[in-house]
């Protein structure tokens, strides 16, 4: 069991929500359901991305999500990256440098391994380079990181 499990704030929509990343992710599920009583309105929704636990919580209107958390989502190839990143902003928001606000306000980073991996090459030069590159996209695109970290010789 892990000892920290994320609670999201949702303004009435935790099971919609829930059931919409469960449907983007491969390793998905839902956990549980919590009601006021048998009949009674959902209270949380507790559920699994890709090993990560978190409980949607049917808050009410008094909260709404901020940039200032968001969830980061590392990713093996280019393909992973488009496909996440299509289906997370859908109805949503498109930022910049990979990250972007779902349609119920949440904010997700979809990156790329290999961004990190650039970016801590010893070459500063080099590293600042796909930093420069990096700051010019919304979604990250690896060729495009590639081809900056590539020109500096």
């Amino acid at each position: 069991m892990q000892k920290i499990t994320p609670y999201l704030w949702f303004d009435g929509k935790a099971e919609e929500a829930t059931a919409h990343y469960v449907s983007i992710f491969k390793n998905a599920r839902v956990v549980d359901v919590a009601r006021m009583g048998p009949d009674g309105p959902v209270i949380t929704v507790t559920f699994e991305l890709d090993g990560q636990r978190f409980v949607a919580l049917n808050g009410g209107p008094q909260f709404a999500f901020t940039e200032a958390v968001s969830l980061y989502i590392g990713c093996a190839d280019q393909a992973e990256v488009d496909e996440l990143w299509e289906r997370l902003s859908e109805g949503g928001e498109k930022g910049q440098c990979g990250w972007l606000k779902d349609r119920f306000g949440l904010s997700w980073q979809v990156v790329p391994h290999v961004l990190g991996e650039l970016m801590s090459d010893p070459d500063p030069r080099k590293a600042g380079a796909v930093g420069q590159a990096m700051m010019t996209m919304t979604k990250i695109d690896i060729q495009g990181l590639q081809d900056a970290y590539d020109t500096v010789a």
